[in-house]
């Protein structure tokens, strides 16, 4: 039975990632007291006496959780932005061409950022197949669920969103402020911003909006292009990634990403982007045409944006069904 710890399993990501390893038969967790949890001995005692360690920390806390670890037999799954653009550390998204072998194996592995994943399953299959150039301008909007945000946020929309009762009228200030989509990093600093230039082989950094929208969790990245062969792009994806109408996992396609020819058929034209929410799948569709397309991923943010796919290489790490404990 491998043995495995959760470093910030007190926040949004080391809860769920925790709650969804607790019915797993082939693990063992090893859990702090609360009185302990944040000592550094006892971190220290239970990253070394693991087979793999998910970080759940903020950046500096990561940096300093990697020092502790001095078990070369440790495998280390940071969930944090400090080690995604690091040399030495496998990029953990199985799916993008050469990755699934690398991780399997590797001692360090750095999970991907909720927008970053989106904006990489549409854009690096591209860069790969000459569609999209390496130094061109992109831009790229990312809706979220309010989860993203962690406690604080989910805290602060659970308490407006429970405590109205009438209609949009008669709400207090605050929640006006939340029941739109509320645009962020608009200084154009976005820190998933690294990871999207580096893993798509990209020249320049993409113009990016990320937005806050008042549902739970569920996410949709879109990136917009300009005079492409959209039937070429569809052809790419369903290569790449294999094709499901429901956005499940073919059978020669192993990872829990694939194209969707046309999802917005079944919602009346619309895409929701907690279409996907409670999911640790991917889905990638496109739309428009010769002049305009539009390329689409949704996802939970939750899940293949953060604990799913921290679990999903896990299971890769093991040497178990990448697929397994995952909802796809």
């Amino acid at each position: 039975m491998k043995r495995v710890f959760i470093d910030g399993s007190a926040g949004t990501t080391g809860l769920r990632i925790r709650e969804r390893l607790s019915s797993r038969a082939d693990l063992e967790l090893v859990v702090l007291p609360d009185e302990i949890r944040k000592d550094v001995s006892a971190r220290r005692d239970a990253l070394n006496s693991c087979d793999v360690a998910f970080l759940c920390l903020p950046d500096a806390a990561a940096i300093e959780a990697v020092s502790l670890v001095e078990n070369p037999n440790t495998v280390v799954i940071d969930t944090s932005t400090a080690h995604r653009t690091s040399d030495g550390w496998e990029y953990g998204f199985p799916e993008l061409a050469g990755r699934r072998a690398a991780i399997a194996k590797s001692k360090r592995i750095a999970n991907p950022g909720c927008h970053a994943s989106g904006f990489i399953a549409l854009v690096e299959p591209l860069v790969r197949a000459g569609i999209v150039a390496k130094d061109e301008k992109l831009s790229a909007f990312s809706l979220t669920g309010y989860s993203g945000g962690g406690k604080k946020m989910i805290a602060q929309y659970e308490d407006e969103l429970g405590a109205s009762s009438g209609g949009a009228g008669d709400l207090p200030r605050p929640f006006h402020l939340l029941l739109g989509g509320r645009q962020y990093a608009l200084g154009q600093s976005h820190k998933h911003l690294p990871e999207m230039v580096k893993v798509c082989g990209l020249a320049v950094a993409p113009c990016f909006s990320p937005i806050v929208v008042p549902h739970y969790s569920g996410m949709e990245v879109t990136v917009p292009l300009f005079d492409r062969d959209l039937a070429a792009i569809k052809a790419c994806y369903r290569e790449y990634y294999g094709e499901s109408a429901f956005a499940k996992a073919t059978a020669d396609k192993p990872g829990l990403v694939c194209f969707a020819d046309d999802p917005a058929a079944a919602e009346g034209g619309f895409l929701s982007s907690a279409g996907l929410s409670g999911r640790d799948s991917l889905e990638v569709s496109c739309y428009g045409n010769g002049e305009r397309v539009v390329l689409v991923a949704r996802f939970d943010n939750l899940g293949k944006g953060a604990s799913g796919a921290a679990i999903q290489n896990m299971n890769l790490v093991l040497g178990v069904d990448e697929k397994s404990g995952l909802i796809y």
